[in-house]
């Protein structure tokens, strides 16, 4: 049986957990269970924090140690748009939050088990506080997709804002690796004509996905994670990292191995009961970052759970993850 088809029978039980995620938590309770592939952004006094789920789950926090539950973007489990383009599809995977032209947008994903029939979609808000009487969530609707014949997966979008106008977009799972398109800022669409570019890749068996893109000083960093996750205890996804001076590449790990060919330096993997971290992403806030991702809970029966951690950076500018 083909690798893919494998995970994504593995895969089945970790997004039921996801699923039972988008259910509020008991009064009292920290919302850092059945967190999958988690994205964040500050707004006004909270933190943000969106992740795959039924209508995309909400959860937010003023410390980042404390989250709260606060519903989810779509009413129903995924919009009836996508669910006609990817038959069998009734779910939402690993979204992305971004603010541009004076929106927040929210990409996510659409697809079904082991395959390429994937969408890529967003929506947009003015605002991500529930309680502000602008608060409403506009489904922009079809943004990119993949068939079998393409080659590549259309999932996993995030958003990278280059400065003077230009936005791209990373996204990609297995096949043949990671995928870049530039996105025009007035319609949040691929620009017309733009094509799709190669950023990185691994051979067979291909375990690579979830890439996510930050920009400091001189340099685009690209963290991906490489290897199997949604096994619960059994996952071996890690998170890589590797660099380039432009935001479509080369990048190269610190070893200088293109992530082209299979590169990408190792920043975390498995320790103590924190169980495949992966699909990370980086929140910035001036000179501090910090890398928020899943980890498979060793002590919680693998139940996908949310963590934050400081990223720190050595003199020649590399990345590693604090204690805390």
């Amino acid at each position: 049986m083909h690798s893919k088809w494998r995970l994504a029978i593995a895969f089945i039980l970790t997004v039921a957990f996801a699923v039972a995620g988008a259910q509020p938590p008991k009064a009292g309770g920290n919302a850092v269970k059945f967190v999958h592939d988690p994205v964040i952004m500050k707004a006004g006094g909270y933190y943000y924090v969106y992740c795959t789920g039924a209508g995309i789950p909400m959860r937010r926090s003023k410390d980042l140690v404390t989250w709260e539950y606060i519903g989810r973007v779509f009413e129903r489990n995924a919009p009836q748009w996508a669910i006609e383009r990817v038959p069998g599809a009734n779910n939402i995977w690993a979204p992305d939050i971004s603010f541009y032209e004076g929106k927040y947008h929210l990409y996510y994903a659409v697809s079904t088990f082991g395959s390429m029939r994937s969408v890529i979609g967003y929506a947009t808000n003015a605002t991500l506080d529930p309680s502000d009487k602008r608060y409403r969530w506009v489904d922009e609707g079809f943004v990119i997709g993949s068939e079998p014949k393409d080659g590549y997966n259309a999932i996993d979008p995030n958003i990278v804002l280059c400065g003077k106008g230009r936005v791209e977009m990373a996204f990609g799972s297995f096949w043949s690796g990671l995928k870049m398109v530039e996105i025009s800022p007035k319609t949040g669409k691929p620009k017309d004509g733009a094509p799709v570019r190669s950023i990185a890749r691994r051979p067979d068996p291909d375990a690579l996905e979830g890439p996510f893109i930050v920009r400091r000083g001189r340099y685009y960093y690209l963290f991906a994670a490489f290897d199997l996750g949604c096994r619960g205890v059994d996952s071996t996804y890690n998170i890589r990292v590797g660099r380039s001076e432009k935001v479509d590449g080369p990048y190269v790990d610190r070893a200088g191995t293109p992530m082209m060919e299979g590169g990408g330096t190792l920043l975390l993997g498995t320790v103590g009961r924190e169980i495949g971290p992966g699909h990370c992403a980086v929140l910035q806030e001036g000179a501090v970052y910090r890398l928020v991702y899943h980890f498979y809970d060793r002590d919680d029966r693998g139940i996908p759970t949310l963590r934050v951690r400081s990223l720190l950076w050595d003199a020649a500018g590399w990345p590693a993850v604090g204690a805390d």
